[in-house]
Order: structure tokens, then sequence, then C-alpha cells
């Protein structure tokens, strides 16, 4: 318990937290992120919210910041080609995006890209998601991991971190295999590539987890780390709400993996739901996904509603 309120207490020490007022005044007109964004609908996740006031009290001032950094990742990488006599230039600027499954971690990676490509019209900016590296459903039940599907050892740390590393290093066509939510699977022959972008999100539960046996983190290649935050009764509710909106989508199509419990009864889908929360959900946030948020150089709090209320900024 001593051990716990001190890591506690070093944790909170280690941030500056600002509440939506004052990190919104943070934002000073004429900068050049500065703008609304059209299609709202389009970004949001499932059972998310997003409004034009979130863009402009949350996103304009953590553009800004994010701005100030890029320059500063880009000046260093000149000054450091010129001391060695050679082109750096190549590594992207990754930024990772963490926390617990219905969080709002897409939300705000999507949100990123958006106004990233219209602050940096001449730069490439792409996004990902660590869901392709977890392993197949039939290679999970294989090891026996179905129902530890989304802990550390149901994904392929070993090929994730290779393909952060060659991203890092500047290869011209990275890939990684594609997921569907549709089919909750890896989807057989399909691939994403990525081409030498100059600005890169990636967005996971486990970005910041460290693999079994190893001693580097996904996080070691973050040149910024965001941690999405909230209560966990709230993640719940949330998590819940969005099975439901899975299950009312998916009643009328027989290739969705949820088409089956689409057709329960209210009460087997809604002991289903609890199940997985206390069982797989929960259990991981609580063991792998929280203790890594210290991690974070930022943290995004939301409170009731997916409300954002309070950013957190490493001090060092």
């Amino acid at each position: 318990m001593i051990a716990s309120k001190r890591k506690e207490l070093c944790v909170v020490e280690t941030y500056t937290h600002y509440s939506r007022e004052e990190w919104r005044d943070f934002y000073y007109s004429g900068e050049r992120v500065s703008r609304e964004i059209d299609n709202l609908d389009e970004l949001v996740s499932l059972n998310d919210r997003l409004t034009q006031e979130d863009v402009q009290d949350i996103y304009r001032p953590l553009l800004h910041y994010i701005d100030l950094l890029y320059m500063l990742a880009h000046h260093a990488a000149k000054q450091k080609g010129a001391f060695f006599d050679r082109d750096t230039s190549k590594a992207p600027f990754v930024i990772g995006i963490s926390g617990s499954v219905a969080v709002g971690k897409s939300t705000v990676a999507r949100v990123l890209r958006e106004l990233l490509d219209y602050t940096y019209p001449d730069q490439k900016v792409e996004m990902m998601t660590t869901d392709g590296f977890l392993y197949p459903n039939e290679e999970l039940r294989r090891r026996g991991l179905m129902s530890r599907k989304g802990f550390p050892e149901s994904y392929d740390m070993v090929a994730l971190l290779e393909f952060m590393r060659e991203i890092k290093l500047g290869e011209t066509t990275v890939s990684y295999p594609e997921y569907s939510h549709s089919i909750y699977d890896i989807v057989p022959g399909q691939m994403n590539t990525i081409e030498q972008p100059d600005i890169l999100i990636v967005e996971g539960i486990n970005t910041f987890q460290l693999p079994q046996n190893q001693q580097i983190y996904v996080s070691d290649f973050f040149d910024f780390a965001i941690y999405v935050d909230a209560e966990p009764l709230n993640i719940k509710k949330w998590y819940i709400k969005r099975f439901l909106m899975h299950l009312t989508d998916a009643k009328d199509d027989p290739t969705s993996y949820f088409y089956e419990m689409a057709h329960w009864t209210p009460e087997e889908i809604e002991n289903y739901g609890n199940e997985i929360w206390y069982t797989i959900n929960m259990t991981n946030l609580v063991q792998h996904i929280e203790p890594t948020k210290d991690r974070a150089d930022l943290i995004i709090h939301k409170g009731e509603g997916h409300v954002i209320d309070q950013i957190s900024v490493r001090k060092y």
C-alpha cells in the first residue's frame, strides 16, 4: 500500500494539470493551426463525442503545442545531419496515443490527423492502429489466448517493434496486417502500407507497454505520447453502450462477428457485456494499460459524457 501511494504521488508530481478553461487560454488568434472542422461526424468514433467547442478549447492549443515540438525535432534533425554530414530527415515525427478500450483514442487520432493535414499542407501525415498486430483468432485459439484478446500476450509485439524500427529508419514502404472490427479478426491476405510519412500517429491500447522479454517499449519510438484517461465507471458505461450499438448495426449482417449475439435475449446481452468488461477490459485496464499512463507526455482526461475536463502536461 505504501509503495502504491508513493508511486501515485510520483505520477501526480510529474505533471502540471490544467482545467479545460486554463488549457483553452493557451490558444491565441492568428496562429496557423486555427480552423474549424467541417466533417466532425466523420471523425468521431462510435458513441464518442466531438464538438466545434472541443476543437477550439482542446485541440487548437494541443496542435500549437505539437507544432512547437515538431519544429524543435525538425531543427534538431537538421543540426544532427549537419554535424555528421548526412541526411537524417527521413525519420518521421511519431505521435503515440494510448488508453482504455472505448475511451475515445481513435477520435483523438482522427482529429489530430485532420488538423495536422491542415497545418502542414506540404507534409505527409498518416495514421495507424496497432490492432493489426493482434494475432489472428486462429492463432489465439491455438495458443489458448482467445479469452485474453487485447492483453499484451495477444499481440505480436516483436513484429510491432520491428515495424516501428523500420518506420524510424525511414524505410520507403512498411506494411502491417489489416484488422476488421466487423469480423473481429485480422483480414487474411490484406496489408496496410505506410510510405515515408513526415508525421505518423500510432493509436492503440498497447502502445506504452513493455513486451515480454524485451528491453524496449513501443513508446521509445514516439516523439510525443498522449494518454486518454477517464474513470473506470465512465469507461464501462461507454463500452457497454458501444457494444449495444455494435449489436444493433449487426442485426441484419450475417458476416458480422456480432450477428449471432445481436439476436440474443436482452438478459443474455447484458450478462455477456458485463462479463467481457470485468474479465477482459477492466482487468486489462487495471493491470496493463493504466499503469503505463506515466509514460505519456500529455494526458487528456474525460468526465461524464466524454467531455474533456483536464489536460495534464509532463514537467520534464
